[in-house]
C-alpha cells in the first residue's frame, strides 16, 4: 500500500459510487478525507456509512460555485490545517446531451450539451482553481482528475462528455506544467482514465434486465484484452499511488486503468 496517512484528502463528487469508494480505500490506508456532494442527504448517508472507518467530514457543495469551495477550502484548513490531495471526481454523462442511434449530430441539444460540458470541464478547473491554490502554497501535494476511454478514439452517443474528458486532459497537463515551473517539483497534477466499469449512470446502456450483456457491451469487450469490465475497487491502487510519494517524478500524466482496452486496435 502507498503511504498516504495523515494527508489531508479533499474528493469532489464524493457522494456517488466512485468517489465514496475511492473516500474508503484512502480513509482506510490513514489519510484524512473531506467529501463534496450536491445533495445533502447522499452527503449525510456516505459520511454515516464510511464516518467509522477514520477522519472524515462532508460539505454540500457545488463544484461550479466558486464562493461555496472558498468557504469549505477556509473550514478544511481551520480545522486541520493544510489540503494535500485534491480529487476531481465529479462529472459524469447526461443521457439528454446523448447522440442517440436514432439522431444524427445535427439533433443535438446545445443547453444539455453545455452542462455536460460545465459539469466535467469547469467542474474540474473551478476547484483545482480554489484548493491547487492551497495546495501550492503547501509547497507539495497532488491533484486528480478522472479522464476518460472516450478522449482516446471516438465512442458512439457521448460527444459532449468525450470533448469535455479531453479538456481535462489538456488541463491536466497545463497545470502540471504551471505548478511545476512555478511552486516546485513537490506539486504534481495527474489524471486516471477508467476503463468500462459498470455503474448506476451506464448500466441500463450496458446491462439487459435479464443481467445479458448488451450489444454495447460486446463491443466494449471485443476492444478489452482482459475480456472484462473493472472493478470499482481497481482505481484505488492508482489513486493511492498518484497521492503518495512514491510517484514524486509523475506528473502531466493520463494513466489509463482499462483492461488493455486503451492500447488494443481490435486487431
Amino acid at each position: 500500500m502507498f503511504e498516504v496517512v495523515d494527508k489531508v484528502i479533499v474528493i469532489t463528487g464524493g457522494t456517488g459510487v466512485l468517489g465514496s469508494n475511492i473516500a474508503k480505500s484512502l480513509l482506510e490506508a490513514g489519510a484524512k478525507v473531506v467529501i463534496l456532494g450536491r445533495n445533502q442527504d447522499k452527503l449525510n448517508s456516505v459520511l454515516d456509512t464510511l464516518g467509522k472507518q477514520g477522519d472524515l467530514i462532508g460539505f454540500s457543495c457545488d463544484v461550479l460555485d466558486k464562493s461555496r469551495l472558498h468557504k469549505v477550502r477556509d473550514a478544511v484548513i481551520q480545522k486541520w490545517g493544510s489540503i494535500q490531495v485534491l480529487i476531481n471526481v465529479a462529472g459524469g454523462n447526461m443521457a439528454e446531451a446523448n447522440v442517440n442511434e436514432d439522431q444524427t449530430v445535427f439533433d443535438i441539444d446545445v443547453a444539455e450539451h453545455k452542462k455536460v460540458i460545465d459539469l466535467n470541464l469547469d467542474g474540474t478547473i473551478v476547484p483545482s482553481l480554489v484548493f491547487g491554490k492551497a495546495i501550492a502554497e503547501g509547497g507539495e501535494g497532488s491533484i486528480i482528475n478522472i479522464s476518460s476511454m472516450a478522449t482516446y478514439s471516438a465512442i458512439s452517443r457521448v460527444m459532449g462528455y468525450s470533448a469535455a474528458k479531453t479538456g481535462i486532459n489538456n488541463f491536466t497537463q497545463w497545470m502540471a506544467m504551471e505548478m511545476a515551473l512555478k511552486f516546485g517539483e513537490k506539486v504534481r497534477v495527474n489524471a486516471i482514465a477508467p476503463g468500462f466499469f459498470i455503474g448506476e449512470q451506464n448500466r441500463k446502456v450496458l446491462i439487459h434486465p435479464d443481467g445479458s450483456y448488451t450489444d454495447r457491451s460486446k463491443k466494449v469487450l471485443a476492444r478489452t484484452p482482459m475480456k472484462r469490465f473493472g472493478h470499482i475497487d481497481e482505481l484505488n491502487g492508482a489513486v493511492q499511488f498518484l497521492c503518495s510519494e512514491a510517484a514524486s517524478f509523475i506528473t502531466g500524466v493520463i494513466l489509463p486503468v482499462d483492461g488493455g482496452f486503451s492500447s488494443f486496435s481490435g486487431v
